[in-house]
């Protein structure tokens, strides 16, 4: 007696399945698509994801603390300083010790990391009209802020990526 017998489909059973439909699954479609994208994008200039969001938030506010840092990503500090050394190591980011209390740091973006910020902007706005080139102008711009009140409505923290809460503990 043979093993071989092949399952027999269901015709009505495809038919029956849930298919995803809807902007929420779509969303997570497309942002699964774009920060698979990105990543590949900034990959190419040595950096990942986590490193560019980091470095952005530095680079805006010189000077702050790794506490302050951690308390904007929602992490706990230690998750940032695993994060801050790893941009230090590839010469993107400098610690300081704070002049007014001496047991603390101060994080500044180097003068490389200036320049990866440099091209991380060039490779941002590629990325942004390539995954929105079936948008015009006008349609980019809705969209932009119809996300936006979203984004706001969910309680979701203005520029920082809910992901740095997933990250492993010591990034490579």
């Amino acid at each position: 007696m043979s093993s071989d017998r092949q399952p027999v489909e269901d015709p009505g059973a495809a038919a029956s399945a849930p298919s995803p439909r809807g902007g929420a699954f779509l969303l997570a479609q497309l942002g699964a698509h774009a920060a698979g994208r990105f990543g590949e994008r900034v990959g190419e200039i040595g950096l990942a994801p986590p490193d560019v969001g980091l470095l952005r938030m530095i680079a805006t506010q010189p000077g702050r603390s790794q506490r302050s840092l951690a308390a904007d990503l929602g992490v706990v500090p230690s998750r940032v300083v695993a994060l801050i050394d790893s941009l230090e190591k590839k010469g993107f980011v400098e610690r300081r010790r704070s002049a007014d209390d001496r047991r603390h740091h101060e994080l500044y973006v180097s003068e490389g990391g200036r320049r990866a910020l440099g091209q991380v902007r060039e490779v941002a706005a590629l990325h942004e009209d390539d995954l929105f080139a079936a948008l015009d102008e006008e349609d980019r711009a809705r969209l932009t802020e119809l996300l936006g009140r979203v984004a706001e409505q969910q309680g979701l923290t203005p520029g920082v990526h809910p992901g740095y809460r997933r990250l492993p503990k010591h990034p490579g």
